[in-house]
């Protein structure tokens, strides 16, 4: 549209919505001569005489020419640009009224000249980034033809993968680093040129904006090294279950939203849902149940056990932090190690709002296992829905959605609404009243794990709250400020995050090995006692937490009568390690350095020295964390190589150091009495330590020949299975002459 009178001027300009585009202005974006020698404004056509056209029927030229600015225009304008590239209004007059050109000229001037600069800025850092992705695609070329020649210091032949030096098994590890590197570059160039960059590469994955937590030291999350394992990244629970289709999400939701209402209720109810018991149980009244909750996910299906358990506590952490590590699938799988042996997130159907998980709603998962071969896992399909209510409180709940696969052809657990509520208090605290609602199939469980499953001890909301409350005591102890100055404390900050990191790893990987999960080929080595040795073995290849070969892992499980206390204080301390442990020969052991996990005095990360008689062993250090809690211990351990340790030690990555980790699971075996654990009297999950005996679990990890491509020979299976009875032999022995001989424990 024409407008003759906008300006007073003796030019005329179109101010329809065309004169903003760049070819209008005469600038196309891409040219700087044409940027410096035409006008940020269109000017119209011919009317030299400055008056204003007569006819408005009178149809303008279409052919348009353009004013140009003169040099000092184009400095002064430049000069002002570099000061302030963003001049507001009275700016733009004052620099129209000194240059006599009118603001909007000005205006689209500096628009131009934005445009531009921007422009440029990009075309250099795709140079850039075109620069860095060729240079690191050659050093990682460099990396892989230096491995692929390496060569036998001492014979000269090709050197097996197993023998590399620290220094080599560095490059693996930066090898790696740099193909995610090149992927992530490559992934960014693509936006500037249109595709990627690297095509033999695989393309970047692309996931949901992080929210996950700074948490320093025990940031649960991904580990480097063994994280497909653990959370199941494979294709084992992917084929297990499907993706929901779009007409199952609508009934996904309204079983979330009901799931949410019903464990809200089941954490504030009391008496005649929830019946006390004079062991300061907490037994569901299933009856009340049923007729309080009606709908529900249906009755229960024959040949399944009802399960349900309820426990309370503080714990050392906000309610946001604890809200993020139940909803993140790794963090959640990093913390509860010793529960979660597998979880995989399938679908996110909502991301929450408002910046936090309130609403987030994700099909999920996952296997539940107790760290015993004897003791068969529960895997569940679920939804799991976060919400905030009105009085500031959180609830996490999941629900299964095996009603939503009718292919399935025995369903052996089912996982009503579960979950928990957080409360927020003072201090950064926060109180958690746990749920935990099963119904399973149990009968092919062990006879001698049999009373501790039906105690609640193994699956129930008693073992979550203790494993929380133990792991937001380790993530506070290890962020503290005033660590004593004992000789054997480790005081710098760096040194601590980097030791407690590796034995989280440790920990993880020998959680990921012990249990009864389907991921792991179990084969029962054939023995005339009741505690079988159960085999496995795994191929490290491509695993920088592993040394790289086969891997052999042992286990086996049996019942002692003794304490679970007195069993845990006996197995981690280095004063009576030499009654046990074949690999240190009869050397004494002593503590090099300690890491304190909470006011436990057993929960606690040491650097052992064994001092053999062995020159082979003289500089052996060995990695141990012991833990324990209301639900039961864990002494973990694994050999060390001293220059990587010192690497550690000074605040180094700790994922250059490959680990075999392993030792003890201590249970308490759920009954009164002696006996064989195969009593049936269930006690009260208090009653850790204090009475009955203990349920051990003795796991090994043996490299056995360095060369990933090997067949295992009867031999090294022998070897290991002799290795783990002798190991439980000399236990048995030990712990029965420092108990007195006294059966039952104190």
């Amino acid at each position: 549209m024409y407008h003759p009178n906008m300006f007073e001027s003796h030019h005329m300009f179109d101010m329809t919505p065309k004169s903003t585009s760049d070819n209008d202005l005469g600038i196309t974006g891409s040219r700087e001569d044409d940027f410096e020698t035409k006008s940020g404004a269109e000017v119209t056509t011919e009317n030299p005489s400055g008056e204003e056209l007569q006819d408005p029927n009178q149809r303008p030229n279409k052919k348009k020419r353009y004013h140009r600015h003169t040099q000092r225009q184009i400095q002064e304008l430049e000069s002002f640009f570099k000061e302030c590239p963003h001049p507001d209004d009275k700016q733009r007059k004052e620099l129209s009224r000194d240059l006599n050109l009118e603001p909007l000229q000005v205006k689209f001037w500096f628009q131009n000249k934005r445009t531009q600069m921007k422009a440029q800025s990009e075309r250099h850092e795709n140079q850039i980034l075109k620069s860095d992705n060729d240079k690191l695609r050659a050093e990682n070329n460099r990396y892989k033809e230096a491995l692929s020649n390496a060569t036998c210091p001492n014979c000269g032949g090709p050197a097996a993968i197993g023998e590399m030096s620290f220094d080599e098994q560095h490059l693996r590890i930066e090898n790696a680093r740099l193909r995610e590197e090149i992927d992530r570059i490559s992934a960014i160039a693509a936006k500037y040129v249109g595709k990627p960059l690297g095509s033999s590469f695989a393309p970047l994955a692309i996931h949901a904006p992080s929210r996950s937590l700074d948490l320093e030291v025990g940031n649960f999350g991904n580990q480097t090294g063994f994280g497909g394992e653990m959370y199941g990244t494979g294709d084992i629970l992917r084929s297990a279950v499907s993706i929901p289709s779009d007409t199952d999400k609508p009934i996904i939701v309204e079983l979330a939203v009901a799931a949410m209402e019903e464990l809200v209720r089941m954490a504030q109810a009391v008496d005649p849902l929830w019946v006390s018991t004079d062991n300061s149980m907490e037994i569901l009244n299933e009856e009340e149940y049923f007729r309080t909750f009606p709908r529900g996910i249906g009755p229960k299906p024959l040949g399944l056990r009802s399960e349900a358990s309820r426990e309370s506590a503080v714990v050392i952490m906000n309610h946001i932090n604890l809200v993020e590590i139940l909803m993140d699938v790794n963090q959640w799988s990093c913390v509860f190690s010793g529960i979660v042996s597998r979880a995989l997130t399938l679908e996110v159907l909502s991301t929450g709002v408002a910046g936090n998980y309130n609403g987030a709603l994700q099909v999920m998962t996952a296997e539940f296992q107790v760290p015993s071969p004897l003791v068969p896992t529960r895997e569940n399909y679920f939804v799991r829905y976060c919400k905030q209510h009105s009085d500031g409180s959180w609830a996490v709940v999941d629900v299964s959605l095996d009603s939503l696969r009718p292919s399935t052809p025995i369903l052996r657990t089912r996982r009503r609404p579960s979950g928990c509520l957080i409360q927020e208090l003072p201090n950064g605290y926060s109180k958690v009243t746990w749920i935990e609602h099963m119904e399973v199939d149990d009968r092919s469980v062990h006879n001698m794990y049999r009373p501790l499953v039906h105690s609640g001890l193994a699956f129930g909301a008693k073992r979550w709250v203790a494993t929380l409350e133990r792991q937001c005591e380790r993530l506070a102890s290890s962020m503290a400020s005033n660590i004593p100055g004992d000789l054997s404390v480790i005081t710098s900050p760096e040194g601590r995050k980097s030791m407690l990191k590796l034995a989280e790893r440790m920990v993880m990987s020998f959680c990921s090995g012990v249990g009864a999960s389907t991921a792991h080929a179990w084969t029962t080595m054939s023995t005339t006692g009741s505690d079988d040795v159960r085999v496995m073995t795994r191929k490290s290849m491509d695993d920088p937490g592993r040394p790289p070969g086969i891997v052999l892992s042992a286990a086996t499980s049996f019942w002692i009568p003794v304490a679970p206390k007195r069993v845990f204080d006996f197995l981690r301390d280095e004063n009576s390690r030499k009654e046990w442990d074949i690999l240190s020969n009869g050397g004494m052991v002593q503590e090099m350095a300690h890491i304190a996990n909470g006011h436990e005095p057993g929960n606690c990360v040491s650097l052992l020295r064994v001092n053999s008689g062995n020159s082979s062993q003289s500089n052996m250090l060995i990695l141990q964390e012991s833990c324990t809690d209301a639900s039961g211990s864990y002494v973990i351990y694994a050999p060390v190589d001293i220059v990587a340790m010192n690497v550690v030690l000074s605040g180094g990555d700790p994922d250059y150091v490959a680990l075999l980790p392993s030792g003890f699971a201590i249970l308490p075996d759920g009954s009164v009495g002696g006996g064989d654990g195969n009593h049936q009297e269930v006690v009260s999950s208090t009653s850790f330590g204090s009475c009955g005996g203990s349920l051990l679990t003795v796991a090994f990890q043996i490299l056995v020949d360095s060369v990933p491509t090997a067949k295992l020979s009867l031999g090294s299976v022998a070897t290991v299975n002799s290795l783990i009875k002798c190991t439980v032999e000399r236990i048995k022995a030990a712990v029965a002459c420092d108990n007195g001989g006294a059966g039952g424990g104190a």
